[in-house]
């Protein structure tokens, strides 16, 4: 039986679309479950599949695994590719894995995930610019010590997949993350992003408070979503 992958939104669920891209990039088979964002809080509706009450939650048999992190760890103990082999690279990408999962706070806050619109920022508050600043150092040495085109080398691998998103707020919100650019189009390009991307934009609901954060961040001057 293969793994049900849950995951939510595609315009505004960041933490979905990790384990959703790390698995379809490395061909791991899953049937694939679309719980959407109804509402502001989906806690009560959620813990029915995920102790959390939050997605992504991985079901495999009779094991639910929960958190993006944790279920990354998980398909890493039963599936290869998931880290770099290389020491140097695997260190760097599991560093950079746990940087991205408990930090960039500002980011997170600030350029909230949504795959089909673009935003134009007022000035930065230092807090944002100092986040990008570092993933601009962190996209770069990436690609420096390790050749590309992806961050730990010439393989896709976890540390793709938890930037993912990130490539997204880039173009989202036009952020500068210099020589890094090059990684942010490459991943862009990848077969799974852009489909999950296309399920983006035809996604015809939407849900208030994602939406709430999108006009707080900037002006829109661009929504490809279905209307």
């Amino acid at each position: 039986m293969p793994y049900t992958l849950i995951t939510a939104n595609r315009n505004y669920s960041s933490w979905s679309l990790r384990p959703w891209l790390l698995m379809k990039a490395l061909g791991i088979p899953f049937a694939d479950r679309l719980e959407p964002f109804a509402k502001p809080v989906n806690y009560e509706a959620f813990r029915s599949f995920s102790p959390t009450g939050q997605v992504p939650a991985l079901i495999d048999g009779a094991t639910t695994v929960w958190d993006s992190l944790g279920i990354t760890l998980y398909l890493a103990d039963r599936h290869a590719g998931v880290w770099p082999e290389e020491p140097a690279a695997r260190a760097f990408a599991q560093s950079a894995v746990c940087e991205m999962h408990g930090g960039f706070s500002a980011l997170r806050s600030t350029c909230t995930m949504n795959v089909g619109v673009r935003v134009a920022l007022p000035a930065m508050k230092p807090p944002l610019a100092r986040d990008v600043a570092r993933l601009r150092e962190l996209f770069e040495e990436g690609l420096d010590r390790f050749g590309g085109p992806w961050l730990a080398g010439d393989t896709f691998c976890a540390l793709d997949a938890f930037f993912a998103p990130v490539a997204f707020r880039v173009r989202t919100y036009g952020l500068d993350v210099g020589r890094g650019q090059a990684w942010v189009d490459h991943v862009l390009a990848h077969p799974a992003m852009r489909a999950w991307e296309d399920a983006a934009l035809a996604e015809s609901w939407r849900e208030e408070s994602h939406e709430a954060e999108l006009l707080a961040a900037g002006a829109i001057t661009a929504d490809y979503r279905l209307a």
